[in-house]
């Protein structure tokens, strides 16, 4: 998948593509939260940004016949254009989506690539869902595996239908959607960098309720009390509001598994083993941090900002990560000492190499040297094991080079469209990764250089 921006943020022009272990570094306002908001917006929304026409004909016919077939191949031709549409209406949403002035977003341009052709769209998985009423069936959209057809079947009578017609075409509609689309977007969780406070105010942080209350006391008493309650806010940006929302809702959250909690436990173990202690939720939903070998609970105003910066990531990690989710974490070495950003790094290796997609961007250059570590001791040669061995690294954490996407956000001079000449303007530079030696990570790598040289200078220069 490839994401190309324009006028967006800092960046006035970039293009990046999503791999299997995604990382944005470069220096504060350079866009690096702007392409990442951006890209999650997307992927939260694309069910509802994409559309899929179905035709009245098929829906009179359904109705007059109780069932219909449709050529799924028919809609994967129109592929491309129903994403590049879909990509023009989210431009569109992007002030709501960063819950900032039209004005900003007046010249930007957001598109996604997904490089489709139609032997790269698999068909092959069953698909198998009904809609209920009540006690009643109502219809069935099915797909037998390796079939391109997909079968709509009334499940009553057909005079006793009263589904409205656009409510039938919309169910179709989503579900030609997942069958053509879910397997090229990744469901995304994010945990923005303002997630430390989130972890303190959770409680507090009901968006909608207290904008509720707030203009209930300023209004008058002739106000529209069903006016007031279907108004929609955007204070906040909708990555932040998910994290939040996540957060407030962890009673219901710890009652689910996710893959790594019914097959890979040992993770969240080494988890455990870098926030030092467990998180708790209790039955009247109160939070607390156990640290181990004590016996005292804290609540998240009294844990440190590290315990509280990694919430809703081991929360996740527990509950709710499923193969092939897009994990999002903006700034992962917030509070964190710098052996527990080597650990962090180790952490998203695995997960990637267990299926799941991370997408973060950082300041780190502990997180990128250990990430090199992990890819320099990707070989199969004796004195490479040794040293894995000896360091204490497994062989489930190294990482080839080929799976991650590094981009630097900086200033360089570029040719824009429609211009022969090379401006200087903000984009992201993909960096080169060497099986051997890493990642070129000069956002860092320049800013080590220079104080190195001055130190060397202040140890050197004394005549």
């Amino acid at each position: 998948m490839k994401i190309k921006v324009k006028h967006l943020g800092a960046l006035r022009e970039a293009e990046f593509t999503l791999g299997e272990l995604t990382i944005i570094c470069g220096g504060n306002n350079t866009g690096k939260t702007y392409a990442t908001y951006a890209l999650f917006g997307f992927l939260f929304t694309w069910r509802r940004m994409l559309s899929i026409q179905i035709n009245d004909d098929k829906i009179e016919n359904l109705l007059a016949d109780g069932v219909i077939r449709l050529d799924i191949e028919e809609y994967v031709k129109k592929s491309q254009q129903i994403v590049a549409k879909a990509c023009q209406r989210y431009t569109q949403e992007l002030p709501k989506i960063f819950a900032a002035p039209i004005d900003k977003f007046k010249q930007t341009e957001f598109n996604i690539s997904l490089e489709i052709e139609n032997k790269n769209i698999n068909l092959a998985s069953k698909f198998d869902r009904k809609m209920r009423a009540a006690n009643a069936e109502l219809f069935s959209i099915t797909k037998s595996e390796e079939s391109t057809e997909l079968v709509i079947t009334l499940l009553i009578e057909k005079d006793r239908v009263e589904i409205p017609r656009d409510i039938l075409k919309v169910i179709i509609s989503d579900a030609l959607k997942d069958i053509i689309f879910d397997q090229f977007f990744p469901r995304p969780f994010i945990a923005s960098a303002e997630r430390t406070g989130a972890a303190i105010f959770r409680k507090e942080l009901n968006f909608a309720k207290n904008r509720l209350l707030e203009e209930m006391g300023q209004a008058d008493k002739n106000i529209d009390k069903m006016e007031l309650l279907l108004k929609e806010y955007d204070d906040y940006a909708l990555p932040i509001k998910t994290n939040v929302d996540f957060t407030r809702n962890l009673e219901t959250i710890i009652k689910k598994n996710s893959f790594i909690t019914d097959k890979y436990p040992d993770i969240l173990a080494d988890f455990s083993d870098i926030i030092g202690g467990e998180y708790t939720v209790t039955r009247n939903d109160e939070l607390y941090y156990v640290p181990k070998g004590k016996r005292v609970k804290l609540s998240m105003d009294e844990s440190s900002s590290a315990v509280r910066s990694l919430l809703d990531i081991g929360f996740y990690l527990k509950h709710e990560a499923q193969v092939g989710d897009l994990l999002m974490v903006d700034e992962p070495e917030l509070n964190l000492h710098p052996e527990n950003q080597r650990r962090i790094a180790r952490l998203f290796a695995r997960l990637v190499n267990l299926g799941m997609k991370v997408f973060i961007t950082t300041h780190s250059d502990y997180i990128i040297k250990e990430l090199n570590t992990l890819i320099m001791l990707n070989h199969d040669k004796p004195h490479l094991k040794r040293i894995a061995q000896q360091e204490g690294y497994r062989p489930e954490e190294l990482i080839a080079a080929d799976k991650i996407k590094v981009y630097i956000a900086e200033e360089t001079d570029m040719k824009l469209e429609g211009n022969t000449r090379k401006t200087k303007c903000q984009t992201l530079t993909l960096a080169d990764i060497n099986p051997e030696l890493g990642i070129e990570a000069r956002s860092f790598d320049t800013t080590i250089e220079t104080m190195n040289r001055i130190q060397e200078a202040i140890v050197w220069s004394e005549e």
